[in-house]
């Protein structure tokens, strides 16, 4: 059997800072080891796997508490709970894309204007973001919309 690590040795394989370690324990995402005779928790080599699951499933976007969810599922009867998971995952980020999307027209129209008419007294972006009369040119949020 392996040794078991120091919590400092753990954080150093997993690719971590052992305050995310703890912060983990905290969550309820990692079992917190008791503290051995010498007054160190020591910690099975098992967990940097568990660590790297967490930090890939973060990577693909899922939240902690989606995280601890997936923890938590029979492994045995999981694959349907996880695709539904990652679908609804997959439509808050084709969402945002089309949000970020949006975002960058309005950024990219209001740029050109600042560029074409860079020798005006007040700057086109500026004005643009300043104008209450522009009711049609955010949505609910107050993001902007380029204009078609």
């Amino acid at each position: 059997m392996a040794a078991e690590l120091s919590i400092g040795r753990l954080a150093a394989e997993a690719g971590v800072g052992v305050e995310t370690i703890r912060y983990y324990q905290r969550r309820g995402l990692l079992e917190t080891p008791p503290k051995s005779s010498g007054g160190q928790r020591r910690y099975p080599p098992a967990f940097r796997q568990h660590i790297r699951f967490i930090r890939r499933a973060q990577a693909l976007g899922f939240t902690l508490d989606d995280i601890g969810s997936l923890l938590r599922l029979d492994h045995a009867h999981a694959c349907a709970e996880t695709h539904d998971m990652a679908l609804r995952k997959l439509r808050l980020i084709d969402d945002k894309l089309r949000d970020l999307s949006t975002m960058r027209d309005a950024l990219r129209q209001l740029v050109g204007e600042c560029e074409t008419t860079a020798t005006q007294s007040q700057c086109p972006i500026i004005r643009t973001l300043a104008d209450d009369s522009q009711s049609g040119a955010g949505d609910k949020q107050g993001r902007m919309k380029p204009k078609r």
